[in-house]
């Protein structure tokens, strides 16, 4: 993993959260051949949309969405290829993520240093 990988960072404490959903993930973009770090942490104060999921990656714009299910699994996979595609992250066209891209709570800009 290099700072050019994506951490995908998964809330395990949401009352909604599912247990299996960060090895689904991986096990998904493994099959996928997209590589990024996974990480579990205690809440991100998403808990209205819980089950939240970050993307962040150095120099990129941040994501977090919200109620992302194993049904989402397949649309993170084609967000995940279209961020590495992009050189800072933005999305020129968001269709390509079906629901997901309903679930995004809020898209975070990189530092501009």
């Amino acid at each position: 993993m290099t700072a050019l990988t994506p951490t995908l960072t998964l809330c395990r404490t949401c009352r909604a959260a599912d247990p299996a959903l960060p090895d689904l993930l991986a096990q998904t973009l493994a099959q996928a051949g997209v590589e990024a770090k996974i990480q579990q942490v205690d809440c991100m104060s998403g808990c209205q949309r819980s089950q939240t999921l970050s993307v962040r990656q150095s120099g990129k714009t941040a994501y977090l969405f919200g109620e992302v299910t194993t049904t989402d699994l397949p649309h993170v996979v084609t967000f995940l290829r279209l961020f590495q595609q992009s050189p800072d992250g933005n999305l020129a066209d968001a269709r390509p993520l079906g629901p997901l891209r309903l679930k995004a709570i809020a898209r975070i800009p990189a530092d501009l240093n």
